[in-house]
């Protein structure tokens, strides 16, 4: 694996259903609305078709090093309610999957991103930097769950 690549896997555990879980992060342009903490500005540039498969979106983001980057996804696939997958480019290149499995009043999320980072800063610092942009990575992930955890709580007031 070269310095500047990341295999990152999150597991999350949420009541809730998978349709509400694949409505909330299905809808991109929501995220910087609940999830306010890494998503500064999402906006979506194609809907793609009926199935939502070829919808692009533009990404702003952020974690808790003082850099901030500018990426973009296209649906790859949709398996409504059970995830999506999803290719990435720009600061970031590579693909992700998110996947949803009902668990009684539980569903079981994971999310697997598999990327290059090539911002200049990443991919020039990740030789000797890796760990803490893995730290942070995993930072903005957590953020993510306890994100969640809060807008299927509102959802449920």
């Amino acid at each position: 694996m070269a310095s500047n690549e990341y295999a990152f896997v999150t597991h999350w555990r949420m009541q809730s259903t998978c349709e509400e879980i694949s409505d909330v992060l299905g809808n991109a342009p929501d995220l910087a609305r609940w999830w306010p903490s890494v998503y500064l500005e999402v906006k979506e540039l194609e809907s793609g078709d009926e199935n939502g498969i070829g919808k692009v979106v533009d990404l702003h983001t952020k974690g808790w090093l003082p850099y901030t980057l500018r990426w973009q996804f296209r649906v790859t696939e949709n398996r409504h309610p059970h995830g999506f997958s999803l290719e990435a480019w720009g600061d970031f290149e590579g693909s992700g999957i998110w996947t949803f499995e009902q668990d009684g009043d539980w569903v079981n999320i994971h999310y697997d991103w598999r990327i290059r980072a090539e911002k200049p800063l990443l991919r020039t610092l990740s030789f000797l930097l890796k760990p803490i942009f893995s730290a942070n990575h995993h930072w903005a992930m957590r953020q993510g769950e306890m994100s969640l955890k809060q807008e299927l709580a509102r959802r449920h007031a």
